[in-house]
């Protein structure tokens, strides 16, 4: 014991914490480490034992007052003679106990406990009741383009998928499953111990179902109790017009299967866009760069601005300046929610040419002698500049 961890150090907070942030630390501490997230990970079921502790410590007043004062020996008798495990003192039901009982708090109770995230979520009353199933995730690259129009794509993902053969009960066809005859159902088992220190509740996860209340004696042949098999499906993913990188198509029921009957969980389409080889895009708007000739700069010249699925028209006045831009209103790209387009912003850049014959260098070493330095007063200006 003498090497327990400071509570303050495994939340990550300080002595000035308050409840509020006491709770908040607790909570992002135990969801990264619950045993639900990290399977068979015994170090991750240490941090969220030693979460827990520090948590019921720090979230009791009377407890914290006298942990500020004593250290681990204010609050926990057995201190610095063997690790007993703290079961609750006296009447407190916590968290069913630090020294094994913190596998008896499920994921969802944690998110149950501070509020959830809305719906969704299940309570330890109904951890054996059905559940619906995991979500899950996949990327998806698709063309600049599909993602203006919005398109079709079918993609593969390997998944779990209901057993067909027991339906996802899990049984062999013509039996069924039974209550756990250990925990009753709850898929949980109770030890209380009577010491003179007082009375001590350890609480963990029923051996003999694992937790699920049930027990399977004639298990399916093909999934193998699971009530799942792994397998690779086709998807149809309708892709709206609009959509950017990171938006997400979320296709409901296409998750991992449900538990004790519950519905499937969700699949969410996370879209990656190549990049377009002459358009830009930020949010709804777009940007080009157009090349023009010295001659539609100089005199002027009505333009063809290539769009998607179909062509603009825009009138280049004289003497437009390499660099300068105009802005077609209402041509950019739809907006994935309100199907709103943006703008379409075109920079307009001077080509100058190259390759030239001995014929075209005469021509244009004639014009620039006939026009003369009068005509290009920004440059005349920068020559006449002196240090």
């Amino acid at each position: 014991m003498a090497d327990k961890r400071d509570y303050y150090e495994v939340l990550g907070i300080n002595k000035e914490a308050s409840d509020d942030e006491i709770k908040k630390a607790y909570r992002k501490k135990a969801l990264k480490y619950h045993p639900d997230k990290n399977p068979d990970d015994k170090a991750a079921e240490e941090k969220f034992k030693e979460a827990n502790e520090a948590y019921e410590i720090l979230s009791d007043p009377d407890k914290k007052s006298k942990y500020d004062r004593f250290g681990h020996a204010g609050v926990d008798p057995s201190y610095g003679g063997g690790a007993g495990g703290f079961g609750g003192f006296g009447d407190f039901g916590g968290f069913g106990g630090f020294g094994g009982g913190t596998q008896g708090m499920s994921f969802d109770d944690i998110f149950d406990m501070f509020g959830g995230f809305g719906s969704g979520r299940r309570s330890s009353a109904n951890r054996n009741g059905p559940q619906k199933g995991r979500d899950l995730q996949k990327t998806i690259t698709i063309d600049f383009t599909d993602a203006i129009f919005g398109c079709s794509k079918q993609i593969e993902i390997t998944k779990d998928v209901k057993c067909k053969t027991c339906n996802g009960t899990g049984a062999k066809e013509g039996t069924e499953k039974k209550t756990c005859d250990a925990c009753g159902g709850s898929g949980q088992v109770t030890h209380v111990t009577e010491t003179p220190l007082g009375r001590f509740q350890n609480v963990t996860t029923c051996s003999k179902c694992g937790g699920t209340g049930q027990i399977i004696e004639s298990p399916c042949p093909d999934c193998k109790g699971t009530g799942k098999i792994r397998k690779t499906v086709k998807i149809k993913v309708d892709i709206p017009k609009g959509v950017d990188n990171d938006s997400v198509v979320t296709l409901r029921g296409q998750g991992a299967p449900g538990i004790n009957g519950g519905p499937n969980g969700d699949l969410y389409i996370v879209i990656n866009v190549r990049p377009h080889s002459t358009y830009k895009r930020r949010g709804d708007n777009l940007y080009l760069e157009m090349p023009i000739t010295y001659e539609q700069a100089v005199l002027g010249d009505k333009v063809s601005v290539p769009g998607f699925g179909e062509t603009y028209s825009y009138s280049i006045s004289p003497g437009t300046q390499t660099g300068s831009s105009f802005r077609l209103k209402g041509k950019g790209a739809p907006n994935v929610r309100t199907g709103r387009k943006g703008d379409l912003y075109v920079k307009v850049v001077i080509e100058v040419p190259t390759k030239l014959s001995n014929k075209e260098k005469k021509a244009i070493k004639e014009m620039s002698e006939a026009v003369g330095p009068k005509a290009y007063p920004k440059k005349s200006k920068f020559d006449s500049l002196k240090f």
